[in-house]
């Protein structure tokens, strides 16, 4: 019986394929432990402290203009007496403001008072000469007192001015005809009294911000307290205590975190009851052959007959070559599912070869069970990402699996094909088939179909599926559409991959 020819010739060589970029692992950030507690103590204090300077500066604007007002009023009240002294005399301007007068005005223990009186067009009258004039506009003409800042002999004063009209109803051409009163004092009862606001607003504050910063303080470490408390009921638990965290002893804002946590339990504790019970069957499944072992040893050990030793030792042999292969399928199996936690490295490689070379190594096998191993595949290379070795395992699993189950004289064909960016790889035998009830379990460890005798330890399917999803790839059974027999309707294992990804490195 012959190899089918169908491809195990290699094909012309494409040109050799880009190797699938792996990037590097994103940089790991700094290993800093940040503080929630500290996290939330910064972004309620900075504000605070970035806005107290700017509340400080708020309030000395308004305390200096709070000082102004009643020092501004004393002002205007000086101008409204000066005002009632201004008369004109054929003409003439004076000012009937006796000495006594001008010197109570003048009176101030902490300022300087400055007085002037000028006539229409500006002469100086009476008072201050060197007092500053206001600028000459019309609409300060209205006989309302208005008010200026401005220096006097290099010092700042305050000004308060009003025009006195002494001809309401009289013009001389356009010339305007009114006295102007100006009476300043300097500035320091005004920076006296905003100093004394600031320091009974700003005083207080330096005693109630120490407050405020403990009273933050404690009402984060006492909101923060049911963290520490589920802390403490997660550390008393018993190593083996797997079981769901009651949410309802947690504040609303925590409870999606322990939502998580139980569903990472929950996870985990199927994930060690998958193990215990694999170890469970792996131990059930090796006592067979090893059972079997010790019981032709011991035989051929009360052998006296060569034929009868010889047969002893067959069957030690064949004991001997299923706990190996049990043990090799435990090992493969245990190795695909730590793949991933490895870091399981993929590249771009070509389907068709991969499989040609998996399929040369079973042809010996395939002499030795009288059946007919084919390969058929494209003329156009099936590149995908996998891992090589691992790839190798998983069709290794199917063909040996179809060649357990074919009986002599039928035939396993592999075969490496295309659709759109799929790329798609089948096993189909001539055997007995899988019924559709079936399918769903024989990817589970150590399932065992009934009635079936093919010797086997019922992992290589479950490697097959480890395998197929650590690469993307979907597992799917179906009869044997070429088989055309009811009592062997044969099987077709199809795994479809996706598309290799390709990145920016790979087309440079």
């Amino acid at each position: 019986m012959s190899v089918r020819d169908a491809a195990l010739a290699p094909p012309e060589a494409p040109d050799a394929l880009d190797t699938l970029y792996v990037p590097p692992g994103a940089e790991q950030e700094e290993n800093i432990q940040h503080s929630l507690f500290g996290e939330i103590l910064d972004w309620m204090l900075a504000p605070l402290l970035l806005l107290w300077p700017m509340s400080i500066a708020i309030t000395y604007l308004v305390a200096k203009s709070i000082a102004n007002q009643p020092f501004d009023h004393a002002l205007e009240d000086s101008i409204t007496v000066l005002a009632q002294q201004v008369r004109e005399v054929d003409g003439k301007v004076f000012s009937r403001l006796p000495g006594s007068a001008r010197d109570i005005l003048r009176a101030d223990d902490v300022d300087q008072v400055f007085i002037q009186i000028s006539g229409p067009r500006r002469e100086h009258i009476d008072g201050d000469r060197d007092l500053p004039l206001p600028p000459d506009d019309e609409r300060l003409r209205n006989g309302r007192v208005h008010f200026r800042n401005d220096l006097m002999h290099g010092t700042p004063v305050r000004i308060a001015f009003s025009y006195v009209n002494l001809r309401p109803l009289a013009k001389r051409g356009d010339e305007p005809w009114a006295a102007l009163v100006q009476v300043a004092e300097t500035l320091d009862k005004r920076a006296q009294l905003a100093n004394e606001i600031i320091k009974g607003v700003i005083l207080p504050q330096f005693i109630i911000l120490p407050i405020v910063l403990a009273l933050v303080w404690f009402a984060l470490a006492r909101g923060l307290s049911p963290l520490a408390q589920l802390q403490e009921r997660i550390r008393a638990r018993r190593p083996d205590d797997l079981s769901p965290i009651d949410s309802r002893q947690v504040p609303e804002e925590i409870s999606p975190l322990v939502g998580s946590l139980n569903d990472m339990l929950e996870r985990l504790s199927q994930t060690i009851e998958m193990q215990k019970r694999f170890i469970a069957d792996a131990a059930h499944q090796m006592k067979t052959p090893l059972a079997g072992m010790r019981m032709q040893s011991e035989l051929a050990l009360r052998q006296l007959d060569p034929e009868e030793i010889r047969r002893s030792l067959e069957q030690l042999a064949k004991s001997s070559e299923s706990a190996t292969r049990l043990v090799n399928q435990l090992l493969a199996l245990a190795r695909a599912e730590n793949q991933p936690n490895a870091g399981l490295a993929y590249e771009v490689l070509d389907l068709c070869d991969s499989a040609r070379d998996t399929v040369q190594d079973w042809v010996q096998a395939s002499f030795a069970h009288r059946i007919d191993l084919g390969f058929e595949q494209p003329e156009a290379p099936v590149p995908i990402a996998a891992n090589a070795m691992m790839l190798r395992e998983m069709l290794s699993n199917l063909i040996d699996n179809a060649l357990r189950y074919t009986p002599a004289g039928g035939s396993v064909t592999v075969r490496v094909r295309r659709e759109l960016d799929l790329a798609i790889l089948e096993v189909e035998d001539s055997g007995p088939g899988i019924a559709p009830a079936e399918r769903a379990h024989v990817f589970e460890r150590f399932y065992r179909i009934l009635g079936n005798s093919a010797p086997g330890s019922g992992l290589g399917l479950a490697i097959v599926r480890e395998i197929a999803q650590q690469h993307g790839a979907e597992v799917d059974i179906f009869n044997n559409p070429r088989s055309g027999q009811k009592k062997s309707p044969g099987c077709l294992f199809r795994l479809t991959f996706p598309p290799p990804r390709v990145t920016d490195e790979d087309n440079s």
